[in-house]
């Protein structure tokens, strides 16, 4: 898929007629009081984010603000999205939006009733200038519920050009390779890898990369909507690759205690922070956010990336995870919750928070020249122009209670495995009991 670098000029326009006013050069203007047809009314938005992202992502609701007159409040809800969203809604209290971080919760809000379908308007930006794949992942039957406004790259590994250099090695080309290089960058006096296993998380990740590239999309595909059981020779093949990095203390920081005991921040700490503690760190785009506003590192200098290399000869794979914005059938300000999911579904929205680092948008409209560096240039061009062929976060797409809550289900048992990765075969049967009780539910 082609990238065009043409600001959307009908979303401008649908975008006009809804608010008044804005300018399409990748910001809004403040209008006047005359455009400002929802003063009076606060949004209130739920999401995962917090820190530097949610900082971030307040600029985006100051600009919906400044052209709307509608006020804002960010509530943060922690990785528990589905257990906080549904107690307030039961107590009452439901906030008007929520950013939605796994296709699974979506698809049980929806079929809850919990959600309202976007509008004409949102759905049209939809079409036109999102990947179908993107329209996929936030519809339930057919319907659209959900906006991708942050995506996430989410096969990226992420390294100090510094201790490469000093170990004398580069960024490999096949997970072997990767393997290859971190034992040459431990023999030089660095662990090379931080693995963030105290959020079960990460681990979702390492495995689904290494599946995707491995067995492929179809079986990506089926294995993400339990078409086949997690028991299949494929699933232990994979968790067999990488227990080859689970097994190795040599090869993570800290060993696999110290692994369990490092939650995300913390990993990348320890390869961008003050102390160095390791070479690379496997996670998405979002590790330049936290090493740039966090570590003052600049990327492309102090920090830069490697595409999550192939394994075993298949194509390098390209994961994608993302925040869809919808909107809660028990808002009590629907009109103007509506309003700021189509404005975070036009360019302007997302060059807000593009400017500032550490996210990516799917939207295709959205100037490249907009984001900060180049690396992040790259990164974002990859993932718009893998179209199609992007597979969104495996766990993301199970139902909370197996992929998507601290604790249980799938983050659980990968911690496990990293405790004690001698096994693939019986870590893939208890992974699949866990998944064959959540899908039944």
């Amino acid at each position: 898929m082609m990238q065009r670098h043409t600001l959307l000029t009908t979303g401008c326009i649908s975008l006009t007629l809804m608010l008044g006013a804005t300018a399409c050069g990748g910001g809004t203007v403040n209008t006047g009081d005359e455009g400002k047809a929802l003063n009076g009314q606060t949004v209130t938005v739920a999401g995962v984010w917090s820190g530097s992202e949610q900082k971030n992502f307040q600029k985006v609701l100051d600009a919906f603000t400044q052209t709307t007159g509608a006020k804002t409040r960010f509530v943060s809800t922690g990785d528990n999205v589905s257990t906080v969203v549904g107690s307030k809604i039961e107590g009452g209290d439901a906030p008007d939006v929520v950013l939605v971080p796994q296709v699974g919760v979506l698809q049980q809000f929806a079929k809850r009733g919990w959600l309202e379908p976007l509008s004409k308007t949102a759905a049209k930006s939809v079409d036109s200038d999102y990947a179908t794949v993107w329209k996929t992942y936030g519809s339930v039957d057919n319907t659209l519920y959900g906006l991708y406004f942050k995506a996430a790259h989410k096969s990226t590994v992420w390294y100090s050009p510094d201790a490469l250099t000093q170990a004398g090695v580069k960024p490999p080309k096949t997970y072997d390779q990767m393997l290859k290089t971190g034992q040459t960058v431990s023999d030089s006096g660095l662990a090379p890898f931080s693995v963030a296993g105290q959020d079960g998380w990460t681990l979702t990740d390492w495995f689904e990369n290494i599946y995707l590239s491995q067995a492929g999309a179809e079986n990506y595909d089926a294995l993400a909507t339990h078409r086949i059981k997690w028991t299949d020779e494929t699933v232990v093949r994979a968790l067999t690759t990488l227990s080859k990095l689970f097994k190795n203390e040599q090869l993570i920081a800290g060993g696999q205690k110290g692994a369990l005991n490092t939650d995300f921040p913390s990993s990348v700490e320890q390869v961008f922070g003050p102390k160095p503690a390791a070479a690379m760190v496997y996670e998405g785009d979002f590790v330049a956010g936290v090493a740039k506003d966090q570590f003052d590192r600049t990327i492309g200098k102090d920090a830069n990336f490697f595409p999550f290399p192939a394994v075993d000869g298949g194509p390098a794979p390209v994961v994608s995870g993302g925040d869809a914005a919808v909107v809660l059938k028990d808002s009590k300000h629907q009109k103007a919750a509506m309003s700021l999911v189509e404005y975070l579904a036009t360019p302007e929205a997302a060059a807000v928070w593009a400017k500032e680092g550490g996210f990516l948008s799917p939207n295709e409209k959205l100037d490249l020249s907009t984001y900060g560096d180049d690396v992040t240039r790259a990164t974002a061009k990859s993932l718009v122009d893998a179209g199609e062929s992007v597979r969104f976060d495996m766990s993301d797409q199970a139902p909370a209670a197996f992929g998507g809550t601290k604790g249980v289900g799938e983050w659980k048992l990968l911690q496990d495995f990293l405790r004690n990765p001698t096994d693939p075969k019986a870590t893939a049967a208890r992974i699949e009991a866990a998944a064959a009780k959540a899908y039944q539910d």
